[in-house]
């Protein structure tokens, strides 16, 4: 078996690398080359980017084998998840990667404004000694406006306390508990910007982020105040603080990120009371190396089959180790269930019973759909897309988890209702030292049985000699059975029989066999090997 290829579109450090491990053939491609790329990404199980390579939809469709695309930064302007969604494929970025050095770039920004340095060395740097122009104001004892207390946010506030400012924050998602533990006192946005002496955004670009500085909040400021962005471009009107610094509404503003980058005209960024820098938050040595080699770990995670705690279309975070061992079960006992199923779903029930209802077990719910919908539909089926597939077909899908197990240490159990009306449930469990995959329930019936590769379930009214004759139908057609179950709803009513078999049995044998036993349900499910 070949090992999986890993596609690098672009320089990432060594570290990046050696983090990916020798498991992988690494292949490296300019992403920038979209020949040389489509080439590449035929035979890539995952790529990994940085900002200038394209992973847009036409890219995915170059790439059938592909799992995970890995963004080695925090933004993902560059990759079409909604796409890479729809084919099951994983995003996944370095979301922590340049936190510390975005916040230090903030700082430095701050401290720039308030000592006028980068006017101060475009006058020395053409000879000039002015001095006095560029009389400047201490940090200490003034008021920083920090907009989001996020990562970033929280970070400014933790290095700027030893200025001995007063610090002030806007977050309506933080809580009072945690900022005076960053000692901020939190205000409304308008207390904010009319008593901020510097004012630095960290929030994310939205809808309702975008322009939240504009002309009305840089008219509150103070005359004397500064404006600071290293965030995402568009949180502050360009229009409105471009024209609130030519009238001296505000005293000056730094900025590292824009609405256009690299920004088309000069009208903001040529202000001479504007410091600026080309999207530098994340450029240190530091953040390039932890955002590849983070995004390598994740990368790993991927073709390992596991969720990824940075993937931002996959929900289900870090896996606990007593919970991994029902993933498979889980998804086994998924395609058990859509073979049961005669017709389209309605709704599904997914119910983790017992011990595990103390852990994390959103994986499971996961795994359900993977293994139902891999069972349903021709395409590729991940943990990524199959809440996506539930949602096209009006699944209604619900979680449930309960401590309480009457029988077993835990159960996993799939109930759902098809649209004529049908309900089906399929139960599973794991057994003993060896965790043995077990089915225990089937549509009410109590069985116990090992989970096969191929599987007959089939129903009867209960009478003698049925076994003898399934028992004698797949004799003469050379079918072993390797297990049996048979439960039955009450004496002389309805049997349900669960054989377990050595190989896919063929469409005729099934056919005579529905005959010789009357079955009034009979399902043959082969089971794909996880």
């Amino acid at each position: 078996m070949s090992a999986p290829v890993v596609l690098i579109a672009e320089q990432l450090s060594p570290a990046t690398i050696a983090a990916l491990g020798p498991d992988f053939e690494v292949v490296h491609v300019d992403g920038t080359d979209r020949d040389a790329l489509r080439s590449a990404l035929a035979t890539a199980d995952a790529v990994l980017v940085r900002s200038a390579t394209q992973i847009d939809a036409e890219a995915l469709g170059w790439a059938p084998k592909l799992k995970v695309v890995a963004r080695a930064g925090v933004g993902l302007d560059n990759v079409d998840i909604k796409a890479a969604t729809q084919a099951g494929v994983m995003v996944v970025n370095a979301p922590t990667s340049n936190v510390i050095s975005a916040a230090e770039l903030t700082v430095a920004h701050i401290l720039g404004l308030a000592r006028h340095l980068q006017r101060a060395h475009a006058s020395l740097s053409v000879g000039q000694w002015k001095r006095s122009s560029f009389t400047g104001t201490e940090l200490y004892e003034k008021t920083i406006g920090i907009i989001g207390l996020g990562r970033i946010g929280a970070l400014v506030a933790e290095r700027l306390r030893g200025f001995g400012v007063e610090l002030v924050a806007y977050d309506p998602y933080v809580t009072a508990a945690r900022a005076q533990q960053l000692g901020v006192q939190l205000v409304t946005l308008d207390e904010l910007v009319e008593r901020a002496d510097f004012l630095t955004i960290h929030m994310p670009r939205t809808p309702e982020t975008l322009g939240m500085i504009g002309a009305e909040q840089l008219k509150a400021m103070k005359r004397t105040a500064y404006v600071v962005n290293v965030a995402r471009g568009g949180l502050i009107d360009e229009a409105a603080l471009a024209e609130a610094l030519t009238a001296g509404e505000i005293a000056g503003a730094a900025l590292d990120v824009f609405v256009q980058e690299p920004p088309a005209d000069t009208a903001l960024t040529g202000l001479p009371t504007v410091n600026v820098t080309p999207h530098l938050g994340a450029s240190t040595e530091e953040a390039q190396e932890k955002a590849g080699v983070s995004v390598a770990k994740s990368v790993r995670l991927a073709l390992a089959g596991d969720l990824v705690p940075d993937a931002v279309n996959v929900a289900g975070g870090v896996i606990d180790e007593y919970v991994r061992p029902g993933l498979p079960l889980t998804e086994k006992l998924g395609q058990v269930f859509a073979g049961l199923a005669a017709g389209p779903l309605a709704s599904l029930d997914i119910e983790v019973h017992g011990e595990l209802a103390e852990r994390n077990v959103e994986a499971l719910r996961l795994a359900a759909l993977k293994g139902i919908f891999s069972k349903v539909v021709s395409d590729p089926v991940s943990y990524v897309n199959a809440p996506l597939l539930a949602e096209q077909r009006n699944v209604e899908v619900r979680f449930a988890v309960d401590a309480q197990s009457e029988s077993y240490r835990n159960v996993i159990t799939i109930r759902g209702a098809l649209t004529d009306g049908t309900a089906l449930s399929v139960s599973g469990t794991l057994t003993g030292p060896k965790q043995i995959e077990k089915i225990v329930e089937v549509n009410g019936y109590e069985v116990e049985l090992p989970i096969p590769e191929h599987l007959i379930v089939f129903s009867y009214t209960d009478r003698p000699g049925i076994v003898a004759a399934y028992g004698s139908e797949l004799g003469e057609a050379g079918v072993n059975i390797a297990g049996l179950q048979i439960a039955r709803d009450e004496k002389k009513g309805t049997a349900l029989s669960v054989l377990s078999v050595d190989a896919p049995v063929a469409d005729d044998v099934i056919a005579r066999l529905r005959v010789a036993i009357g079955a009034d349900e009979l399902h043959t499910i082969d089971i794909d090997a996880l």
